[in-house]
């Protein structure tokens, strides 16, 4: 059965263009050119996955994968934006988008970012289907993790995280005690060679801390090592 991706955009040749080649790639393919349609879309539709121009009418993109993140939609957003300023990709990170292409793109880079995505998460809920261990909870001082489920708790309360956040996290415990570089968890977690731009990693990791760090600036569990990367570890008992 095909996936099915939702293609936001108020400009209709960029709409077309997409679809075209997402439809040759083998996806159905739903669009949508002011935000307001874009959540109706995003609610009758179910989509897979969903690319988002930041510049919409009605409601910019921002406010609607705002919108999605709280009503606790919470499948992968890719965010188009013709701007080259940083402060609105981090931001767009921040609502809860999974990765972000800079205008202008090609529609080739446009499919291969999506099937990255959705590699990721096929081959997640594939191997949960294979692995007995993943079946069983990964439990680290407060925090739970059920993979079968797509769910992490923290003292007791389920975490509201997006599916990225949710990969990111996974692997974080997964890999306890080891040093991972941003190049590694880029690599690892979104599955796509992001030249560097090491941001992505930063901004999940921040947004992470902001729901299982009692204190941000001072974190137990996840460890930034200076001029290497990060490190998850079980917070020690007193």
């Amino acid at each position: 059965m095909s996936k099915k991706i939702l293609v936001v955009d108020d400009e209709q040749s960029i709409l077309t263009l997409l679809q075209y080649n997402l439809e040759q790639a083998g996806y159905e393919v739903i669009t949508a050119m002011d935000g307001e349609e874009a959540l109706v879309q995003a609610k009758v539709s179910s989509p897979d996955l969903i690319v988002l121009d930041l510049m919409l009418p009605k409601l910019d993109g921002l406010e609607v994968c705002k919108e999605l993140r709280q009503q606790k939609i919470m499948f992968p957003i890719l965010m188009l934006t013709a701007k080259d300023d940083e402060f609105d990709k981090v931001l767009g990170l921040e609502l809860g988008a999974d990765d972000y292409l800079t205008k202008p793109f090609s529609p080739r880079e446009v499919v291969a970012r999506i099937k990255a995505i959705l590699r990721r998460t096929s081959l997640l809920t594939s191997t949960e289907e294979k692995n007995d261990e993943e079946h069983s909870k990964i439990e680290l001082g407060q925090l739970i993790i059920s993979p079968e489920q797509y769910e992490a708790y923290f003292m007791g309360k389920q975490l509201e995280l997006t599916p990225k956040e949710f990969e990111l996290l996974a692997y974080l415990v997964k890999n306890k005690g080891r040093v991972l570089t941003r190049d590694q968890l880029l690599s690892a977690v979104w599955n796509y060679d992001f030249a560097g731009d090491t941001r992505i990693v930063d901004v999940h990791i921040s947004h992470l801390r902001e729901k299982i760090e009692t204190n941000t600036k001072k974190p137990i569990y996840i460890k930034t090592i200076r001029g290497l990367g990060y490190k998850m570890e079980a917070p020690k008992v007193e």
